[in-house]
């Protein structure tokens, strides 16, 4: 797989600063900000939540069913190995699908998330799918574990809802050494992109006030803590599929992408999401 080594490496950063120890000044309040993000998933999760008291029975799912419902999430738990036996922590995992899937896996699994309501959807996930998750409420800006508490983390769509000059040396804390940590990001490099989300409306469309999509300047973020960094760009004609109904068009979409992407890598800075691997 072709990985944006070129130019989204940390060590294309020549001007990086001490990956442990650095002090991030911040002009906003965190805890304003944690408020907002509690109160929108919160409001989230209680909509989902009359789905779940009339079918209880969809709180059980196949592997598959999480898998493969974006095409960078099979790639991206690729990137975490074997996980059997290990520490993990899934970031941010609201109805903690991923968390059910690498305690499947044999993880050692512990779950958190800002939303108290996400949190109780995820409880009863767990059940339903009878696997054992050590679940945790806490702010992803104020994680209350231990240094090197984990040997892996998994996050889907939660570091662009935080400050990374914050959260990057957490993360560095919290890595055993030679951990691995793995989130998937909405990317918001491409400028037709950008307009669209900004924009048009389209199905499912929801923000809080303070999440942006990542940028380069994010990398860059976490290029300064983090010795090693990679990201790789998923969707860029198949983004498409966002407001196209599944069929042969999308897949042809797809299709093209895995050659374009694979001929011209450049092109993953203008895709809809990357993935992006830290080694501590």
């Amino acid at each position: 797989m072709s990985y944006l080594k070129s130019s989204w490496r940390s060590d294309s950063f020549p001007e990086r600063k001490s990956k442990r120890k650095r002090t991030f000044g911040r002009h906003f309040s965190l805890a304003g900000r944690s408020n907002t993000e509690q109160a929108f998933h919160d409001d989230q999760a209680s909509s989902r939540s009359a789905t779940f008291e009339l079918h209880p029975d969809q709180l059980g799912f196949a592997d598959a069913a999480y898998l493969d419902h974006e095409t960078w999430i099979r790639p991206a738990f690729e990137r975490l190995g074997d996980v059997s036996g290990l520490r993990v922590l899934d970031f941010g995992c609201g109805h903690a699908m991923a968390a059910v899937v690498l305690a499947r896996r044999g993880a050692r699994v512990t779950a958190f998330d800002l939303s108290g309501r996400y949190l109780t959807e995820a409880r009863r996930r767990a059940d339903a799918n009878r696997v054992a998750i050590d679940f945790v409420q806490a702010d992803g800006s104020r994680l209350p574990f231990a240094d090197h508490s984990f040997d892996r983390i998994w996050g889907n769509a939660i570091l662009h809802h935080l400050d990374l000059g914050v959260v990057a040396p957490q993360l560095w804390r919290i890595l055993r050494p030679g951990g691995i940590a793995v989130f998937c990001e909405p990317w918001g490099d491409n400028p037709l992109l950008r307009w669209v989300r900004r924009r048009l409306p389209y199905a499912a469309k929801g923000r809080t006030p303070d999440e942006e999509p990542l940028r380069w300047r994010d990398l860059r973020r976490l290029a300064e803590t983090f010795p090693h960094a990679e990201a790789r760009g998923f969707q860029f004609l198949s983004m498409a599929r966002r407001v196209l109904a599944p069929g042969r068009l999308v897949r042809w979409l797809e299709r093209s992408d895995d050659l374009l992407l694979a001929r011209a890598p450049a092109l993953q800075r203008l895709c809809r999401y990357v993935v992006i691997t830290l080694t501590a």
